[in-house]
This record gives structure tokens, sequence and C-alpha cells, in this order.
């Protein structure tokens, strides 16, 4: 059975309803278009380089990794685990489960272990800064500044960092690109309608 036919994904358009729905901000919208920009690159580059990718799960979980953020804002709530409950709820636990993974992965990265859908979002997420594609170093900086003002959160950026860093090298290693080679998703600009289209449903077919 192929992968495609155990998932059920939203279509592009009920993302964007979602959005819509659950009153994500226009900054949030836009850092989502550009992170999905990023996952799709890199989606189709693994793709043909022969990974077994469900790019549309890819591309819905990049696009929605951030439904729980807006509401959020302001509190000590867990926005992915809001987010992926939201999509749990909806009847979407593939990509609530990408989602769920897009601050903290839930398994140790490990060249053994097969890439995941989640790992690919899980670091696009953190190639992008607002709007815009950067290194880790520049996206990890900024969260130093941000957020490391205490020894211990510091010490949990440190340590995101170094998971990142670890990341990256698993999935450019079979690839002919390099990770700056991403900072070209800059000049692309779109809700992210050319990205790998999934603009259908894939159910499982339990009968």
């Amino acid at each position: 059975m192929d992968k495609q036919d155990l998932i059920l994904l939203p279509s592009h358009n009920q993302c964007l309803e979602l959005m819509e729905a659950h009153g994500m901000l226009p900054n949030i919208r836009e850092h989502s278009f550009r992170v999905m920009e990023v996952a799709s690159f890199l989606g189709e580059a693994l793709a043909e380089a022969g990974f077994d990718l469900f790019l549309p799960l890819v591309t819905a979980g990049a696009l929605l990794h951030d439904l729980g953020k807006t509401p959020c804002l302001g509190t000590l709530t867990n926005h992915a685990e809001l987010g992926a409950g939201i999509l749990e709820e909806l009847g979407y636990p593939h990509v609530a489960q990408v989602v769920r993974e897009h601050v903290h992965l839930h398994h140790d990265i490990s060249d053994t272990r097969p890439l995941r859908e989640a790992e690919l979002v899980n670091y696009s997420d953190k190639r992008v800064l607002h709007e815009e594609v950067v290194t880790l170093a520049a996206r990890f900086a900024d969260l130093k500044v941000r957020y490391g003002r205490t020894p211990e959160a510091l010490a949990r950026i440190q340590a995101t960092e170094v998971r990142a860093r670890a990341l990256e090298d698993k999935i450019f290693a079979p690839l002919q690109l390099s990770p700056l080679d991403l900072l070209r998703v800059n000049g692309k600009r779109g809700n992210g309608a050319q990205c790998a289209p999934y603009d259908k449903l894939f159910r499982t077919a339990l009968e």
C-alpha cells in the first residue's frame, strides 16, 4: 500500500481556510509560506535523490506548523501542541504529528533512521527568520537574543542548535547542494501555490 493511501490531508485551500479560521496573524502567515517554500525545495531535491518522503505531507505540515501560534502569544501555552490538537480533532493525525514536532523532534537524530517529513519541516522552520531564509547561525543568534534571557533558557537554545546542525548534516549529506543554496529561496515569493501540489484528499482505505 502506498503512503498516500494511508494519509488524509487538507487541500491547499483548506489550509488557507484553517489559517483564517484560527486568526493567524499576517506575519505568521508569511513566515509559514516561506517555511513551506524551503521545505518543498528540500523535499523535491531529496525525492530526486531517492528518498521516500511524502511531499504533500511535508507541504501541508510546513504550511500549518504555526497554526496554534497566534492564540498562544503572550501565554505559556505550547503552540505546537495546540496546533497539533486542532488538526487531530479535524481528522489529520499525520499532519498533526509534523506540527507537534516542528519545535522539538520526538526522536534522536540518527543517520541510520530514515529521514522523516517532521524532520524536514522542523529544519525548514529553523532556517526562516520572520519571512527570510537565513543560516542556522543567524536564526539561533536571534533566538538567543530574544529568548535566552536566563542561563537555563540559553542552554536549551544552544542544545537545540546542536541538534539542528546534526539534522542539517543528515539532510544535506545525500544532496548536491549546500545549506547556503537555500538562500536562493529568498528570490521567490508567493503563497506557496507553486510548491508540491496536494490539492486532493488522501484517505485510508479501511474497507
